[in-house]
């Protein structure tokens, strides 16, 4: 069975007042935003070691981007695989 590449590279179309925001490419999208958040996480966890109070706080935010980092290959596994409904009137018996 052929996938339809139009259906998954279908852009996302949102108005917002006078003019619309198209998003193409969804996967990569979720992935620079996951890096960008990974990046946050490490900043401020680095910036809250400079404070001995504050270092457990820090270790958190290093987990939590620990564990983003995770999600990175998740991200592009899920974008390769593309689970598609086969009508019923196409079910081998």
């Amino acid at each position: 069975m052929a996938i339809d590449k139009c259906r998954i590279d279908h852009p996302l179309t949102m108005k917002l007042g006078h003019g619309e925001l198209i998003i193409r490419r969804r996967y990569e999208l979720i992935s620079i935003v996951n890096d960008f958040f990974i990046a946050i996480w490490f900043l401020a966890g680095s910036i809250l070691f400079l404070f001995p109070k504050d270092e457990k706080a820090a270790i958190w935010l290093f987990i939590i981007g620990s564990f983003q980092f995770l999600i990175r290959p998740t991200i592009r596994l899920i974008s390769h695989i593309h689970i598609q409904r086969i009508p019923a009137s196409n079910w081998e018996s």
